[in-house]
């Protein structure tokens, strides 16, 4: 095993593969799309800390029962969840951005791909 899976399997419970493997391809579309409905829903941004919580706990849980990695590893969740609410914040203020400028085009803009400014 290299340096860096050593390191890897010490704090997160399984390698590098595996750890971006399921917070990128398994969980991250998951928590995009709960960025997304929280945003379709109009609610607010926290919403997402609960719902990424919730997808962080079964990233652990498929670790543990495809790839026999550590189930309680304290790392391996705190990282999951920085990555699942990166993910499902940017999704959230994208389609904020989206929605705020369709829904109100008298009054906002677009400005980038996460913001909106008002019309002068």
């Amino acid at each position: 095993m290299s340096p860096v899976d050593e390191f890897f399997y010490e704090w997160c419970g399984d390698t590098l593969l595996l750890v971006v493997l399921y917070n990128f391809v398994l969980i991250g579309p998951a928590s995009f799309a709960a960025g997304h409905a929280v945003a379709i829903a109009w609610r607010p941004w926290n919403r997402i800390i609960f719902y990424t919580l919730l997808l962080s706990a079964l990233l652990r849980f498929l670790d543990y029962a495809l790839a026999n990695g550590e189930l309680w590893s304290l790392g391996g969740f705190l990282l999951g969840w920085l990555v699942q609410l990166a993910i499902a914040g940017f999704a959230f203020q994208l389609t904020r951005a989206r929605l705020m400028v369709r829904q109100y085009p008298w009054l906002y803009q677009r400005k980038g791909l996460l913001r909106w400014e008002e019309r002068h």
